[in-house]
């Protein structure tokens, strides 16, 4: 008798009605985000209107786009883990400098398509990276991407950044109000509705704030019924080595934020990144670009937000978040129903999103949670990452002296963050230790000390199989500690393939 196999979390698909409630949840946590870049963009560079309404639901459809291929795969291409793309914001300060002074959008979707292209090649690369990111060094990046990302929240809650009544007491009660729903249905309400928390909060929210001033829908009946974003509607791009060069750094800097993010989702849904769908993950980031390029809009990467909504709400199936690229798609389409989902004022969204954020952050310290702090350096392997990658969100002119592309890496609190959390682990857990330790100052002591600190097994626990006399003389002859008796170079190796397995 045959038996069943049983289907994993991430590729369960929930009910047809499931499927939409929590995909327009996912839909309303990003969109505010996702519209801000060509908004971003297209002010700076004083595009009338109608380009501006282009730009927004061209960038709604290669987002719903993105994210399906991500989510749902084909070949190489996609995580298949339930992954939000949008538009990053870590290429809107390059954008705005190339489409104002240096060639206009032809020359931004010409350094687009070149940057997407070679996160595709760069992908495998990345891949094998993956070993450098035992849960010492995640678990920092993911706790660095919540706190990130509060002042984003903040922002929204006081009224949306530049917004004229931004501060007022009525726009934090409103948001706070929205809090107070999420925090209530997740503790009292029945399951499925406590899994659309912030779907529920965000339409009470809406009731509220309707009614008191807070939005109008006058937008909606200005909007065109149907929109459909052609290529190189601008125009056909350039290639102008400037602002390729800009816009290869920001790739990087995508692709680091986009390995801390899948890293991140893969420990909250249970199912582990491993090098090869870390890559077809990156590999879809770069397919998007390039389709952005082609179709009017922009860099994509994986959104962190959404991150933290899966956290929150425990419902790990990628098909939720394929259906929302769905809805994204339908958006693009119809710009009519693009400005329904733009009505939603800002307060409302900032009280979903501090609890959104807010778990990303907590899903961090659970990480930290199983690494072993005593008797290393791990403390300062997680404090002087968090130090520098909160610099720039509580400091954001902090950098402002320096060269652009410097800026580009440092200003992403993210992608500066892993960098240094990389950097220091190397540094204090897998070089050779510091001379007249107490143990030998080999490679393998060092090692040892290595082991168990930043999630890996320590030398003693790596099993006692691969002992093997050492050659002239006196290895144990059982029941030893493994490598006790192997010559250095031999050792070495049993290290590392521990190391290397366990990470």
């Amino acid at each position: 008798m045959a038996t069943t196999v049983p289907v994993h979390p991430v590729d369960e698909v929930p009910p047809v009605r499931r499927l939409a409630a929590f995909g327009l949840q996912h839909v309303l946590a990003m969109y505010a985000g996702a519209v801000a870049v060509p908004l971003i963009v297209g002010g700076a560079m004083g595009l009338p209107p109608a380009d501006l309404a282009y730009l927004i639901t061209a960038d709604l459809l290669l987002c719903g786009v993105a994210t399906l291929i991500q989510c749902v795969g084909f070949w190489r291409f996609g995580v298949r883990l339930p992954i939000m793309q949008g538009c990053t914001f870590a290429a809107v300060s390059p954008m705005v400098l190339i489409g104002t002074e240096g060639g206009g959008l032809p020359a931004i979707y010409g350094s687009v398509i070149v940057a997407g292209l070679a996160i595709i090649l760069l992908a495998p690369v990345f891949g094998k990276l993956l070993r450098f990111f035992p849960p010492l060094v995640t678990g920092t990046v993911i706790l660095i991407i919540g706190v990130s990302l509060m002042p984003v929240a903040g922002n929204w809650a006081a009224g949306g950044q530049g917004a004229e009544d931004f501060g007022e007491p009525k726009n934090l009660a409103l948001a706070g109000f929205v809090l107070l729903v999420v925090l209530g249905v997740q503790r009292f309400a029945p399951v499925f509705l406590s899994r659309i928390a912030v779907l529920v909060g965000i339409a009470a929210g809406l009731a509220v704030a309707v009614p008191f001033g807070f939005t109008d829908f006058g937008g909606v009946g200005d909007a065109d019924w149907l929109g459909v974003s052609t290529p190189f509607h601008f125009g056909a791009p350039s290639f102008e080595v400037s602002a390729i060069a800009s816009m290869l750094v920001v790739a990087v800097v995508t692709m680091t934020e986009t390995t801390g993010d899948l890293i991140a989702v893969g420990e909250m849904t249970g199912r582990r990144v491993e090098p090869r769908p870390l890559a077809d993950g990156l590999r879809a980031d770069g397919l998007s670009t390039v389709l952005g390029g082609v179709f009017n809009t922009f860099p994509y990467t994986a959104y962190a937000q959404n991150v933290g909504l899966v956290g929150m709400t425990r419902v790990r199936s990628r098909w939720v978040v394929a259906t929302a690229g769905g809805i994204l798609v339908l958006l693009g389409l119809l710009p009519k129903l693009g400005a329904v989902v733009a009505a939603v004022p800002a307060p409302v969204l900032g009280g979903a999103g501090l609890v959104m954020f807010g778990t990303v952050a907590a899903s961090g310290l659970r990480t930290l949670a199983r690494v072993d702090f005593r008797g290393n350096h791990n403390l300062t392997v997680v404090a002087v990452p968090v130090a520098v990658g909160t610099l720039p969100v509580g400091v954001p002119a902090v950098y402002e002296k320096f060269p652009d592309w410097f800026q580009t890496v440092m200003n992403s609190g993210i992608s500066a963050g892993c960098l240094t959390a990389i950097v220091l682990n190397l540094l204090f857990n897998h070089l050779p230790g510091k001379a007249g330790r107490a143990g030998g100052t080999t490679a393998g002591s060092a090692a040892d000390d290595a082991g168990g600190g930043d999630g890996v097994p320590a030398v003693d626990d790596i099993p006692a199989a691969v002992d093997a006399p050492a050659a002239g003389g006196g290895g144990p002859a059982g029941g030893a500690s493994a490598g006790v008796g192997l010559p250095a170079g031999r050792r070495e190796d049993a290290v590392e393939k521990a190391r290397e397995e366990s990470v």
